[in-house]
């Protein structure tokens, strides 16, 4: 790997760590200062501003800011408000959800564009170097994964007690525990700043002054719901989106609460550790995903990732003594089909796209996929998980405690009836060979 691959691999790594530092242990945090209830909004608002902000700032940084410029100071804002709500919370005995989700929804609104803004640096970057993106990014961009599971693993197991910082897996006051995630969020963010504005010059997109508002933001694809095929497909997306952050706003928090019933159990104490195996699962099927399609088609390929989700939600409903032997099996299980439930839909939904949509609609309607899924299904979901874990469970000192196994069956019932609805309504012949 040369020194520009090298440098973006690093851009890669940083810009998914910021992201590993909370997004999976918030939930847990939140229980523990008696926000349980509230988790829903704040996992349902990076949905929400993924519906808007990515398309403002991609016409920021298509015709005024140099991407790479855009890239750092995003971040840099984003860290700022991380930074304000950790001191928020080290300084307020009982934080309030106001200001802590204000400062926080500052934040995200300022992160998730970046995922979006740093794909676009790293393709510039290497088509100045004379080099192959379809070939040379996928490496690349394997390094973000990495990034997210070693964040995962440090607030898993750094802790800091009476001034003295250590790595454990045993050891109270682990950053997944508390408000020091948000902390090494904000540092990790200004790091990447700084680096992002020593990256190599990325030019701005030429002026395109006959283009409508309609078509910058990409609203253009819309007209992609007037084809039938089309139609049902980002409606199945969005079904399907709403599955996508439920695990990440509450699989923590289901973990943990086991150590109520066993003080000693190594997986309850490491949630956000064993969680990251769901990561870990999602890398490698980044592998097997080119066999799959050429084997089975798109369709089918979107049917296993539906399923997947039903076992994902299934094993957690199932996993209910901790002291049985079935238990790891289960919970390690669930992390591992998470892999073909997120992997296998958005690649072969993101091949459909392709495959499907006019040449003049390619770019927006990858956009208004990702907006059905990430952005809409991702916060109704959220929404409605939230009414359904607060009905079923409540705050019990640090952990949410009731019904879970009742929570993760609603929860893979739904995904069981989108998987045989979409087998039924979506009609799709993909002949892999002619590819």
């Amino acid at each position: 790997m040369n020194g520009i691959k090298i440098r973006l691999a690093l851009m890669n790594f940083l810009q998914f760590a910021i992201w590993g530092t909370y997004l999976i242990s918030l939930g847990k945090y939140l229980s523990s200062i008696a926000l349980g209830a509230d988790i829903p909004w704040f996992y349902s608002v990076q949905g929400i501003v993924s519906i808007f902000m990515p398309a403002i700032i991609g016409v920021v940084g298509d015709k005024y800011i140099q991407p790479q410029k855009l890239l750092g100071m995003c971040h840099l804002l984003a860290a700022a408000f991380m930074g304000m709500a950790y001191y928020y919370c080290v300084t307020t005995s009982e934080p309030q959800f106001g200001t802590l989700f204000t400062y926080y929804t500052l934040s995200v609104g300022f992160y998730m564009p970046t995922i979006a803004l740093s794909n676009t640096v790293a393709f510039s970057i290497l088509k100045q170097n004379g080099l192959d993106t379809v070939k040379d990014f996928p490496p690349i961009r394997v390094f973000g994964t990495v990034g997210f599971v070693a964040a995962m693993w440090f607030v898993n197991s750094a802790y800091l007690h009476d001034g003295n910082f250590g790595l454990s897996l045993s050891e109270s006051g682990r950053f997944q525990d508390n408000e020091l995630q948000l902390a090494t969020c904000a540092i990790v963010g200004i790091v990447l700043s700084i680096y992002a504005f020593m990256l190599p010059k990325c030019p701005l997109t030429e002026s395109k002054d006959n283009q409508t508002w309609v078509e910058r933001f990409g609203l253009d694809a819309f007209a992609l719901f007037k084809t039938k095929k089309m139609a049902i497909f980002f409606i199945f997306s969005m079904l399907l989106g709403v599955s996508l952050q439920i695990t990440n706003a509450y699989a923590s928090s289901f973990i943990s609460q086991f150590s109520l019933v066993d003080s000693e159990s190594a997986i309850a104490k490491n949630s956000t550790l064993i969680i990251s195996i769901s990561q870990i699962s999602e890398a490698l099927c980044i592998l097997l995903i080119t066999f799959f399609l050429k084997r089975y088609g798109i369709k089918k390929v979107m049917m296993i990732a539906m399923f997947a989700w039903v076992l994902r939600f299934g094993f957690f409903g199932l996993a209910t003594d901790v002291n049985a032997w079935w238990f790891i099996p289960l919970i390690v299980g669930s992390m591992i089909v998470y892999g073909v439930a997120f992997d296998f839909f958005n690649v072969s939904g993101a091949l459909f796209v392709s495959k499907e949509s006019p040449e003049k609609y390619q770019s927006s309607a990858q956009g208004l996929f990702m907006l059905m899924t990430n952005g809409i299904g991702a916060t109704v979901g959220t929404q409605a998980a939230g009414l359904v874990v607060n009905h079923y469970c409540k705050n019990e000192g640090n952990y949410m405690t009731g019904d879970w196994s009742t929570v993760w069956l609603i929860f893979s019932a739904y995904a069981l009836v989108v998987f045989l609805l979409f087998t039924i309504f979506f009609k799709y012949k993909h002949v892999p060979e002619k590819d």
